[in-house]
């Protein structure tokens, strides 16, 4: 599996997951979540192998174990990111990285 394949894969599991949450009067905002992040891992799976984007998350170790793993404050950011350009949440990553 390539790099964007797993951040692809990963994205797409956690919008899963907020489609699956129930709350009462959440107004839309898992839905919103996982439009967002749906719309986080098209981008990405579009992005090629040697894009920037791709090569700042190598550099901060997101693939040091062969698959996208964003670390706990990375995993944080992207289970409350409700939208904004997807290249946003890929480049507010790095600095959240485990190894900065």
């Amino acid at each position: 599996m390539s790099r964007t394949e797993s951040l692809g894969v990963y994205l797409r599991a956690q919008a899963r997951r907020r489609l699956d949450r129930v709350e009462t009067h959440d107004d839309g905002r898992n839905a919103r979540s996982a439009l967002a992040l749906l719309d986080a891992a098209a981008y990405a799976e579009s992005l090629p192998g040697d894009d920037p984007l791709i090569d700042l998350l190598v550099k901060a170790g997101f693939f040091d174990l062969g698959t996208f793993d964003p670390g706990e404050k990375g995993a944080r950011l992207i289970r409350d990111w409700y939208g904004g350009e997807p290249c946003e949440l890929l480049l507010a990553l790095p600095s959240l990285a485990p190894s900065s």
